[in-house]
């Protein structure tokens, strides 16, 4: 199975956004450029919402067979493991191993002597074309490579065991994400995780480190933009010399996590892709039920007073909603909207505030973060909230489908 050159991941927490963000896809298409979809939700956000992996099957599904799809998409179970990835095997072709919990955990000295040996072929240093800097080979470095991601990389492996025995070789897409840490891995880190993957026998096609800089829900790219293209780039080079070298598949490309609305680094990474003739995967999230949002308080009275609630009721529990995120959001409290000032809000004004138009006078980064993490209270609304979803769906749609297009993937792909 093959995931394709371009793949974008499209996260919808309510899967009622399906053929909006196929639009998108199919624009692009128009335009020349193939970009499989991918609609990934976490095994987190299923339980948020009290949802099940076969209803994006269905929504993914019905979204290709209405709008005559006929080109490759695939349904992600995101950041799973082995506790929760059987939950998804019957649904999923896509599988987002997530064993950033155990970067740093002791191996043993029979793996750690093990992987050294591997490396012995490497000599005194490895230069990477295209990196004035080689690497070079100590010992010493080799303990540091295993001490931090030996065992991680072996979870991954029997997870990647566990869903091919269910699924068969060959059948599903598998990505190794460690992008959930507090320190990046750079360019050397991805060298050695990658010969790790080789020598575990995971035939990886996709593969999300944590980069430089603060990648926060919903909101752009906080950090060095300069720093954050010399280590993509790197990262690029180094995973065609592993290609090459350590017989990893030839598709193997990078996967940015919480990539939604990373603008400041979209051109970065387009110009690199483009310069290199390289593939790329982008997950996305919560930037489809901020439009679902910003359409509802556009749509109407009606839906403007379900956009009020939601901000209201995740103000009064933002301690409650935002501690999942803990590590990926920066809110300003100081900076959020008290209750009674939104009252008087009209739809554009909410909708102006919320939309990620940067330049915009009435945008707040803080408000927009905060409804991100507010999905639960439209959850514990049921159908009052779904029930709008349905009414206003051709004005959310037309949202969601500007949204990924427009301000995603013309940026991402030069369109």
């Amino acid at each position: 199975m093959e995931l394709g050159k371009y793949s974008f991941g499209v996260g919808d927490r309510f899967s009622h956004e399906g053929e909006a963000q196929l639009k998108a896809i199919m624009k692009a298409a128009e335009k020349g450029v193939d970009i499989s979809p991918v609609w990934n939700k976490s095994n987190r956000e299923h339980n948020i919402v009290h949802s099940e992996p076969e209803g994006t099957r269905i929504e993914a599904d019905t979204a290709v067979s209405v709008l005559g799809w006929n080109k490759p998409y695939f349904v992600d179970a995101d950041h799973i493991n082995l506790s929760n990835v059987d939950r998804f095997i019957d649904h999923a072709d896509f599988f987002t191993l997530d064993v950033a919990m155990y970067i740093g955990n002791k191996s043993s000295s029979e793996e750690v002597a093990a992987f050294k040996r591997s490396c012995a072929g490497f000599g005194n240093e490895v230069t990477i074309p295209g990196i004035s800097d080689p690497i070079k080979i100590t010992s010493e470095l080799l303990e540091e490579a295993a001490e931090k991601y030996l065992a991680a990389v072996k979870e991954a492996g029997k997870i990647y065991r566990h869903i091919e025995k269910a699924k068969g070789t060959g059948n599903f897409i598998t990505e190794i994400s460690m992008d959930e840490v507090e320190a990046p891995q750079t360019p050397v880190d991805m060298f050695f995780i990658l010969k790790m993957i080789s020598e575990e026998g995971i035939p990886a096609q996709t593969i999300a480190p944590k980069f430089t800089g603060r990648f926060n829900k919903g909101v752009d790219y906080k950090g060095d933009v300069k720093q954050f293209g010399k280590e993509f780039e790197q990262d690029v080079l180094v995973i065609d010399y592993s290609v090459k070298y350590f017989g990893l598949p030839s598709d193997l490309k990078l996967s940015v996590h919480s990539g939604s609305d990373k603008f400041r680094i979209y051109p970065v990474m387009a110009d690199i892709i483009k310069r290199y003739d390289k593939g790329l995967h982008v997950k996305t999230a919560g930037t489809t039920w901020l439009e679902e949002v910003i359409g509802l308080a556009i749509s109407g009275v009606e839906g403007l007073v379900v956009a009020k609630d939601i901000y209201v009721k995740a103000l009064e529990r933002k301690q409650e909603l935002c501690e999942p995120y803990a590590d990926v959001i920066e809110i300003d409290e100081t900076k959020l909207p008290p209750a009674g000032e939104i009252e008087d809000w009209t739809g554009e004004k909410f909708a102006n505030t919320l939309r990620h138009i940067t330049d915009h006078p009435d945008y707040n980064p803080n408000f927009r973060q905060l409804i991100h993490v507010g999905y639960k209270v439209a959850a514990e609304m049921g159908s009052n909230f779904t029930t709008l979803l349905e009414k206003y769906s051709d004005v959310i749609g037309a949202c969601v489908e500007e949204n990924i297009y427009e301000r995603h993937l013309k940026r991402l792909f030069d369109l």
